[in-house]
C-alpha cells in the first residue's frame, strides 16, 4: 500500500507533534503544590535506622559475629565502646562521632554502594539532636534481625480499618461513598471534582475499562439517544455481562500471576504447550464473578481441595468440578522452569524456580518483596530470613526439590477409559498393517534375492544363503567377507533399489497404518502443581540462598509480623488425598478477612485498572519502601466492602465505574495548579491504551476481529525481517526462515490467546510495553518512544488493518467519502469530526489521491488480465486511516 509523498507525512508528524506536547504538558506536573505537613524533627527508628538496616546491620548486628563489636540495631548500642575503644557516635556531635568519620571518607560501608550524602546529612542532623530516640529499648538482644515498634506501627501491617463514610448528601457531586471519601480531601485543599465528561467520551471509557475494546458506533447512538436516567447504569450492566469482560480482566491477573507460555530460565525457552487451560479457567472465573476468596483458594490449593495427589489423577480429570481445581493449580507452575532442558546447574535451577514461584505469590497477592529476604533479612521491612522460609515451607511439598518434577513430569493426562480404550484398538489394527507390510516387503525381497543369487558362483551360493539368514551380529568373519565381496544380491535392505513398484506397494501399506493412528482421539493434558502422597520435605534455612549451604530446619508459618492467634501456632489444614493440607490452611488464613494485607492489595489493584494508579502508588510493595496511600480510609472501606460483598468483583466495578470521580472529564483547571500530580482526583487522568487493546481495537474496528473464545495459543515466529509475528515459521533447504504461515491479520483471535514466549514477544505487542513475565508484573510502565510511531508508519500489520478499514467503509458507504471519514472517525474515536476535521480529511484524501494518480501513471506497466488496477482514492482513504489509528485520539482514552 503507497502511504503518498513525504509532504503529507511531514505534516501529519508536525500535527502528531504538536498533540502529543500538548498531552504531555497537561499530564506532567512540575512540584507537588499542597501545603507541605509540619516538618517532624528527625527520629532514629523512622529515618536513621531504616539507613543502617539498610546498609550496614548485615554485618553490624545480625550475623552471629558482630564485626568490630559493633552493633547499630539499636540506639543505645551506638552509645557503647566497640573493639575500637570508642562508640560509634557522640550525641550533640557529628564531627567526633566515629560513624559518621566512617561513612563521610567511604570507608564504611565495606559491601555495597557508599551511603547518598542525603543520608549522611539525616544522620548527622540526628545526631547533632542529640540522637534522640522515641520509645524505650531493649536492655539486649540476641544475634539476627529485630523489629523496632515503628515498623510493627507501619500502616499495611494493621487490621483493616471500617472508617465511616463522610457526610456529604449537601454536595451534588456526590454519587457513592467512593465519591464521598474523596470530596473530603478535596475541600480540605480548596478543590472538587472536574465536570462530568460528555456521554461519548464516558461510553469509550468504560468499554475500554471492561473489554478491552472500543464501543461500536451503533452502542454509542443508542447510549446518546437513551434519556433514561439509568441509562450509563445499564451500559455497565451491559459490559460487565459481556464474554469479553472476562478476557480483558484475566489479562490484568495474568500479569500478577506471570502467565507465559514458555518454561523461560535457559536459552531454549521451550514451550508450555497445555499452560492455555489455566488461562482459560481464569476468564471463565471472572466472567462467572466467581468470589475471589474462593478463586484465590483455587489456585493456591486446588488439588487439595480434590484431595489429589501425584500419580493419583485419573479420576479426578473426569469429575469437571475437581478438573477445574486441578486447572486452578496453574498458578503454582507460572514461574520460569527451564528444569527439564538440561540447565547448567540443576540443583540451582530447582532452588530458582521454587524463589521465583515465591515472588510470584507474595508480590501478587501480600504486596511485599518477600523475595528480598532469601538471601539475607530484609533490607528495608522486617522480613527476615527465617521468615522466607516459613513461607516457603508452606509450599515446599509441592514443589520439593530432593524429589523434582520437571515441567513434563507435572503434566497429568485428560484421556478417558474410553479413549484409551479406542487408542489401543486403532493401535492394534495399525500394528497388523504394519506386519502385512513388513510380511509384503521380505516377500518381494525374498524373490530378488532368488534372482540375484544364481548370478554367484555356484560354490558361493549355498554358504551366501547361509550367511544372509544369519543375524547380523552371529555372523562368521568368513560370511561377513562373503556378502562383502557380493553386496548387491544380499537384498534385505531398500527395496527402493531392486523394485520401485513394489517398494510403492509397501509403502503404500505402511501409509494406511500412519493415517488409521491419526485417527485415535488425541491426548490432552493438564498443567498442574501436585504434592507427592504423604511425603513432608524438611525446609532448610540456606545460607545467603545457596542451596548447598543449608542450615537449620525451618517449620512452616506466615511472615512474623503479620502473624497472629490465627496461625500461631500454624496447624495444616484436614483435607483427604494425602497432601500435607499446608496450602489451603495458608488460603483460609489469607481469605479470612483478618489478613492485613489481602484485601488492601487486590482492591488497590483493581482501583489501578480503572484510574491509572493506585490508592497506593507502589502497587506491588505495601512496605516501608513503599508509597503511603493517598487516601488510607478510602482503601480500608473499599476492603471492607469488597469482602462485605462477597470477595465479588463485579459489583465493586460497579461501584467505582458510576462514581462520579470516573465520570468527570480531563480538565479542571484548579486541581491542575494546586494538583498536579492527581493525586486528590479531582480530574481524570489520561491515559495511553496498553498493548492488548490497540491491537484489538485495531482488529476491532476493521471488521476483522475473531470472537471466538479460549483454546490453544496462536503461534508465533521471527519473519524475514527480523519480526515476531502471528504464524508458522517457514524454512528453506538451509534452514533459514523464508516467511510466515498465516499472518496477524489474518489469524484476528483477541491478544489474550497470542502465544506469551518469553524469549519472543510479539513485536506489535512488545512495541507498546506488554511486559515480559520475569517473573511477573505488578504494574505496567506506559512509554512513549520512537519504535511506537515507526510501528503505526511501517508495519505491514497496520498497513494491512487500514486497508480492511477502507474495504469496511466502502461496503458500508459506498460512493460517499464524507460519510466514510465521518464513519472512520466513529469507529475510532467515539465522536464525530468536527467541520474542520472532516473537511482537513477530505483535503489529505484528495492530496493523496491525485499524488498517488500522478505515481501510478508514472510507473504504469503491464498488467495481468485478471489484476485489478490501482485505486488512488481507496489507497488515500487507507492513508488516512492508517494517520487516524496512529493519533493520539485513537491510542488514548480521556
Amino acid at each position: 500500500m503507497q502511504r503518498g509523498n513525504d509532504k503529507t507525512h511531514v505534516g501529519w508528524g508536525r500535527s502528531f507533534t504538536a498533540l502529543f506536547t500538548k498531552t504531555v504538558l497537561l499530564l506532567a506536573g512540575l512540584a507537588w503544590c499542597l501545603p507541605a505537613p509540619a516538618a517532624r524533627p528527625v527520629s532514629f527508628d523512622h529515618d536513621v535506622r531504616p539507613i543502617l538496616k539498610a546498609a550496614c546491620t548485615h554485618c553490624h548486628g545480625e550475623e552471629e559475629t558482630i564485626a568490630g563489636g559493633v552493633d547499630l540495631r539499636l540506639r543505645r548500642f551506638l552509645l557503647v565502646e566497640a573493639e575500637s575503644g570508642e562508640p560509634a557516635i557522640v550525641p550533640g556531635d557529628p564531627a567526633a562521632s566515629r560513624l559518621v568519620q566512617l561513612i563521610e571518607s567511604g570507608e564504611m560501608p565495606q559491601e555495597g554502594k557508599p551511603l547518598k550524602p542525603e543520608q549522611i546529612a539525616t544522620i548527622r542532623s540526628w545526631i547533632a539532636a542529640g540522637a534522640p530516640v522515641e520509645a524505650e529499648e531493649p536492655e539486649a538482644l540476641p544475634p539476627g534481625a529485630f523489629i523496632s515498634a515503628a515498623e510493627r506501627a507501619h500502616w499495611s501491617f494493621q487490621p483493616i480499618a471500617d472508617p465511616d463514610v463522610p457526610d456529604t448528601a449537601s454536595d451534588e457531586r456526590s454519587r457513592t461513598e467512593v465519591d464521598a471519601f474523596l470530596l473530603e480531601q478535596m475541600r480540605s485543599n480548596g478543590l472538587t471534582f472536574a465536570p462530568d465528561a460528555d456521554r461519548a467520551t464516558l461510553l469509550r471509557r468504560v468499554t475500554f475499562d471492561l473489554t478491552g475494546l472500543p464501543p461500536t458506533p451503533e452502542e454509542l447512538t443508542a447510549f446518546l439517544n437513551d434519556p433514561a436516567d439509568d441509562a450509563y447504569e445499564r451500559v455497565v450492566d451491559r459490559l460487565l455481562a459481556s464474554p469479553a469482560y472476562g478476557e480483558r480482566w484475566a489479562r490484568h491477573w495474568l500479569d500478577v500471576a506471570g502467565y507465559a507460555d514458555s518454561n523461560g530460565q535457559v536459552e531454549a525457552d521451550s514451550l508450555r504447550p497445555h499452560a492455555w487451560r489455566y488461562r482459560d479457567y481464569v476468564v471463565d472465573s471472572l466472567n462467572a464473578d466467581k468470589p475471589w476468596d474462593l478463586f484465590l483458594t483455587e489456585q493456591l490449593a486446588g488439588d487439595e481441595l480434590a484431595g489429589v495427589v501425584d500419580g493419583e489423577t485419573q479420576e479426578a480429570v473426569l469429575d469437571p468440578t475437581r478438573r477445574e481445581l486441578l486447572v486452578a493449580t496453574g498458578f503454582l507452575r507460572t514461574a520460569p522452569d527451564g528444569t527439564g532442558d538440561r540447565p547448567a546447574d540443576a540443583i540451582l535451577a530447582r532452588n530458582e524456580v521454587v524463589a521465583e514461584q515465591l515472588k510470584v505469590v507474595s508480590s501478587s497477592l501480600l504486596g511485599l518483596t518477600v523475595g528480598c529476604a532469601q538471601c539475607h533479612d530484609h533490607r528495608f521491612d522486617p522480613i527476615t530470613q527465617a521468615d522466607y522460609y516459613r513461607l516457603r515451607a508452606i509450599f515446599e511439598p509441592v514443589f520439593d526439590t530432593e524429589t523434582w518434577r520437571n515441567p513434563a513430569q507435572r503434566l497429568c493426562s485428560l484421556a478417558t477409559p474410553e479413549d484409551r480404550a479406542a487408542a489401543a484398538e486403532i493401535e492394534k489394527q495399525a500394528a497388523e498393517i504394519d506386519a502385512d507390510a513388513k510380511t509384503m516387503e521380505k516377500t518381494f525381497l525374498d524373490e530378488i534375492f532368488e534372482k540375484e543369487i544364481v548370478k554367484l558362483p555356484e560354490e558361493d551360493r549355498e554358504p551366501y544363503r547361509e550367511a544372509r539368514a544369519t543375524p547380523k551380529g552371529e555372523q562368521t568373519p568368513e560370511q561377513q567377507a562373503l556378502i562383502k565381496k557380493y553386496p548387491s544380491a544380499l537384498a534385505l535392505y531398500s527395496l527402493d533399489l531392486y523394485d520401485k513398484e513394489a517398494s510403492n506397494k509397501v509403502k503404500a501399506r505402511r501409509a494406511e497404518a500412519t493415517e488409521l493412528r491419526k485417527t485415535k482421539p488425541t491426548e490432552q493434558f493438564l498443567r498442574v502443581a501436585l504434592e507427592v502422597r504423604d511425603r513432608l520435605p524438611e525446609t532448610p534455612l540456606l545460607h545467603r540462598g545457596d542451596p548447598a549451604q543449608p542450615k537449620d530446619v525451618i517449620a512452616p508459618g506466615e511472615l512474623s509480623i503479620l502473624a497472629g492467634p490465627a496461625v500461631l501456632p500454624f496447624e495444616p489444614a484436614a483435607v483427604d488425598g494425602g497432601s500435607s493440607g499446608r496450602r489451603l490452611a495458608y488460603a483460609r488464613w489469607l481469605t479470612s478477612g483478618d489478613h492485613p494485607l489481602l484485601a488492601r492489595v487486590l482492591v488497590n489493584r483493581f482501583w489501578m485498572h480503572h484510574f491509572g494508579e493506585g490508592l497506593v502508588a507502589s502497587e506491588g510493595d505495601f512496605g516501608l519502601a513503599g508509597e503511603l496511600p493517598s487516601h488510607p480510609a478510602l482503601l480500608d472501606w473499599l476492603a471492607r466492602r469488597f469482602m462485605a460483598d462477597g470477595w465479588r468483583l463485579k459489583p465493586l466495578h460497579r461501584l467505582l465505574v458510576t462514581s462520579t470521580a470516573y465520570r468527570q472529564q480531563a480538565r479542571n483547571r484548579d486541581a491542575e495548579k494546586r494538583d498536579p500530580d492527581n493525586r486528590l482526583l479531582a480530574r481524570w487522568q489520561v491515559r495511553r491504551l496498553d498493548a492488548e487493546s490497540i491491537r484489538d481495537a485495531m482488529l476491532a474496528v476493521s471488521n476483522m476481529l475473531s470472537s471466538e473464545q479460549g483454546g490453544p495459543a496462536l503461534s508465533v515466529g521471527r519473519d524475514d525481517l527480523g519480526r515476531i509475528v502471528i504464524g508458522q515459521e517457514q524454512y528453506n533447504v538451509n534452514g533459514d526462515i523464508v516467511g510466515i504461515e498465516g499472518g496477524e491479520a489474518k489469524e484476528s483471535r483477541r491478544s489474550l490467546y497470542v502465544l506469551r514466549r518469553r524469549s519472543t514477544p510479539l513485536t506489535s505487542l512488545a512495541t507498546f510495553d506488554a511486559p515480559t513475565m520475569l517473573p511477573n508484573c505488578e504494574q505496567r510502565i506506559s512509554s512513549t518512544v520512537a519504535p511506537q510511531s515507526l510501528f503505526m508508519l511501517n508495519d505491514t500489520f497496520v498497513l494491512e488493518t487500514s486497508q480492511a478499514i477502507t474495504t469496511r467503509l466502502r461496503e458500508e458507504h459506498a460512493g460517499d467519502l464524507r460519510a466514510q471519514l465521518t464513519r472512520v472517525w466513529l469507529l475510532l474515536t467515539s465522536h464525530e469530526p468536527t467541520a474542520d476535521d472532516l473537511n482537513e480529511g477530505l483535503g489529505f484524501v484528495a492530496e493523496q489521491a491525485e499524488s498517488l494518480r500522478q505515481k501510478h501513471a508514472a510507473e504504469a506497466k503491464p498488467t495481468a488480465d485478471d489484476a485489478a488496477p490501482p485505486d488512488p482514492q481507496a489507497e488515500a482513504v487507507a492513508s488516512y486511516c492508517q494517520v487516524l489509528l496512529s493519533s493520539s485520539r485513537f491510542l488514548y482514552v480521556e
